[in-house]
């Protein structure tokens, strides 16, 4: 097993969203490494139970450990000096689809809140600007539609923290619960 902070943010998170009866899409779950820059990546995404595949409304997660905070980790855990304190940056993208009309951005920005409860000492932030999409059929007769809320944020990893990973769990604790009523919030507006 992988033994890293990362790592443990990525089990606390997946863990909160369980915990919050949430249904994660399994084929939609990614872990990469940019060769180039060194950053990492996870994505994966939830939904609501019984919403079909694909799924009415979701939740797109995204988690990046920049290389600054790898090397911040490593000089901390080499040295037990803690000069930079490393971050994970997060983005939660709340998405209602399969719609069979244009939905009103209004109506949706009213309903969902412009910030997450606090998660650890931070909180995630909506982003301005919502997506719409048009998806037409391979015959271009039938369309239906998609409206995208995007939140992001950081959360930083303080010494305590990057000692015990357990702490990880209190921190995400929050976003679970969070997440699953900003999907139910969505679900409701469309």
């Amino acid at each position: 097993m992988l033994d890293h902070v990362f790592a443990d943010a990525i089990g606390a998170l997946r863990s909160a969203l369980e915990l919050a009866l949430l249904e994660r899409q399994a084929v939609e779950e990614r872990f990469t490494t940019d060769a180039l820059l060194g950053d990492t990546r996870w994505e994966t995404s939830y939904s609501i139970p019984g919403e079909g595949n694909p799924p009415r409304v979701q939740a797109d997660m995204t988690l990046l450990w920049p290389t600054w905070s790898q090397t911040a980790y490593r000089n901390w855990y080499l040295t037990g000096e803690l000069n930079d304190i490393p971050a994970i940056e997060a983005e939660v993208v709340a998405r209602a689809q399969r719609l069979s009309e244009p939905p009103n951005p209004q109506t949706v920005l009213d309903l969902l809140p412009e910030e997450s409860p606090q998660i650890g000492t931070n909180v995630l932030e909506r982003v301005v600007g919502t997506t719409i999409e048009t998806n037409f059929g391979a015959d271009l007769s039938k369309a239906d539609y998609a409206i995208e809320v995007s939140y992001a944020g950081i959360f930083e990893l303080h010494a305590d923290v990057l000692a015990d990973g357990n702490l990880l769990d209190e921190i995400f604790q929050a976003a679970g619960g969070w997440i699953s009523s900003t999907l139910v919030l969505l679900s409701d507006s469309v």
